[in-house]
């Protein structure tokens, strides 16, 4: 390397550029840590890739080495030294291998695009998850469309290989960089090895990766513009989501209504409490979002059972129906406020709303029943909170638990127990549809647990109703014009062409209500 450079110089140093494009591909199989381990991928990469592109190019080498001087209309390339009978062969596969380093591309894409959904630094996408045991292996629909349109359009613009060469040699070589760089991050601060030997580390692999990048930079305007400017529209795009979303976390944080202020109501939260089950979803796991307080504030009534809901959604491939729901008080007993979050693993198929209501009734029963409902709220540290949460899981998994039935009519008998009769809603005069616990003998439950459990009772056959907070992110009045551009136009147009919150799509809309919101942020 070091006599061709000195022989060549400035010509040697220019074709850096086309020689960066004999590693461009391979590293593309790193992108497959999602669908195989990595031992798999080395022993891959150790005995079948890397042995076969040294092999290729050794070839090559040897063929221009022998027919270095030829006509000036005989085009110098792969093909040309691979004989004439196995040519098609070799392009057949040659293609196949293409579809693979671009199905590794695309896998690779997906990967980064959850991460970075999961973070807050992309707008949300569809993510379907493909396999029961291996978390990696997923399809964003979305995503696979702009690669389409990307590739098209790329290939129609550009009509030459050349420039798509120098498009993919800047990008890898500027990925190598970045990489590197990081990776001496990793070194001091991960595997709390010494400064000098991570600038060292840069020095040595830095210094080889900058003669390539300088090389390609001098095709830029041949091409390598692409990916810098691709790479630009993206990090716009993550900032500006990154940046509304923080502020809008931010503003639900300031604006969380105090547990003491809502104790120092009493038992009604100073306003009417109605019949029937209120659901308040919300993405805190602690505290009580801002929109009940805008609800209540305009609208002075609620209804008398309240559970704040929460959704969330862990990175296992199911969670067991014994865990799924953790149950928590807010406040005292008469309150009669509680917290539920329900956890699903990314291949869990979300239940109905008929199921899920079933459920979410019965595990706050189970809860109250077994006396094990902590007091959710009182302190502002999440830790103590989570501590105080009940795991109870869904009815199907407790068979001696509190089994919840509904008849149609008021002469429907079930088989019960002792306690049965008196945990039963009263008469009515129209008809309605009855809700019924069925107890467990033992153990005995006090007096208050069976009036709360009575009062859970009345509410459930009133109903259920569903309430969604839909927040409007404006910017505050005096903000400056960028600001006022990200927030009221770009995190907007974001925020209205993303997905919204998975609850929100298994919700029924006959008993859904959504509440708006102005964040002034």
């Amino acid at each position: 390397m070091y006599k061709f450079l000195k022989k060549t110089q400035r010509g040697g140093w220019m074709s850096l550029g086309g020689i960066l494009l004999c590693i461009t591909g391979s590293e593309a199989m790193f992108a497959d840590l999602g669908h195989f381990s990595q031992l798999s991928i080395k022993i891959a990469f150790t005995s079948v890739v890397y042995p076969s592109l040294i092999l290729a190019y050794m070839g090559q080498a040897a063929y221009l080495s022998r027919h270095h001087l030829i006509e000036s209309d005989y085009q110098i390339g792969f093909y040309v030294s691979v004989p004439e009978k196995l040519r098609w062969p070799v392009l057949v596969i040659a293609i196949l291998a293409a579809v693979v380093g671009s199905q590794a591309i695309i896998t690779g894409t997906f990967s980064i695009i959850k991460q970075c959904s999961a973070l807050g630094c992309f707008p949300r996408v569809k993510i379907v998850h493909t396999s029961s045991k291996i978390h990696g292996q997923i399809y964003i629909p979305e995503i696979n469309w702009i690669l389409m349109l990307l590739c098209l359009a790329v290939t129609i613009g550009f009509r030459d290989t050349n420039r798509l060469g120098n498009a993919s040699g800047l990008a890898v070589i500027t990925v190598m960089l970045v990489t590197t760089c990081l990776m001496s991050l990793v070194i001091v601060l991960c595997w709390h090895q010494s400064v000098f030997f991570a600038i060292g580390f840069i020095f040595f692999f830095g210094t080889i990766e900058a003669l390539y990048f300088s090389a390609s930079l001098i095709k830029f305007l041949e091409g390598g513009w692409v990916p810098i400017a691709l790479a630009f529209i993206f990090l716009i795009v993550m900032y500006v989501w990154h940046y509304g979303t923080l502020k809008k976390y931010e503003f639900d944080v300031q604006n969380k209504i105090s547990i003491n202020w809502l104790l120092s109501l009493g038992p009604s939260l100073g306003i009417v409490r109605v019949r029937g089950i209120g659901i308040i979803h919300t993405e805190l796991v602690s505290g009580i979002p801002a929109i009940f307080s805008h609800f209540v504030t305009n609208l002075p009534a609620f209804h008398q059972v309240l559970v704040f809901l929460c959704i969330k959604s862990v990175p296992v491939p199911h969670v067991k129906p014994e865990e799924r729901f953790l149950v928590g008080h807010i406040g005292p007993r008469e309150f009669r406020l509680y917290r539920c979050i329900v956890r699903y693993g990314y291949r869990d198929v979300h239940k109905d709303d008929l199921d899920f209501e079933k459920d979410l009734v019965c595990s706050v029963a189970e809860s109250i029943r077994s006396g094990k409902v902590g007091i959710n709220g009182l302190d502002d540290n999440s830790e103590k909170d989570e501590e105080k949460m009940t795991v109870v899981g869904s009815s199907s998994t407790h068979p001696e638990g509190i089994k919840m039935c509904d008849d149609d009519s008021d002469n429907a008998q079930v088989a019960g127990t002792s306690e049965l009769k008196e945990i039963r809603s009263p008469t009515v005069v129209r008809p309605r549809k009855r809700v019924r616990f069925i107890v467990p003998e033992s153990p005995k439950i006090d007096r208050g647990a069976r009036e709360e459990l009575q009062e859970l009772m009345e509410a459930r056959e009133a109903g259920i109703a569903y309430i969604l907070g839909h927040s409007y992110v404006k910017a505050k009045p005096g903000s400056s014009m960028v600001k006022k551009l990200v927030i009221n136009y770009g995190y907007d147009f974001l925020r209205r062409n993303s997905r919204g919150p998975s609850h929100a799509l298994c919700v029924p809309h006959a008993s859904t209500l959504e509440v708006g919101m102005n964040y002034l942020v």
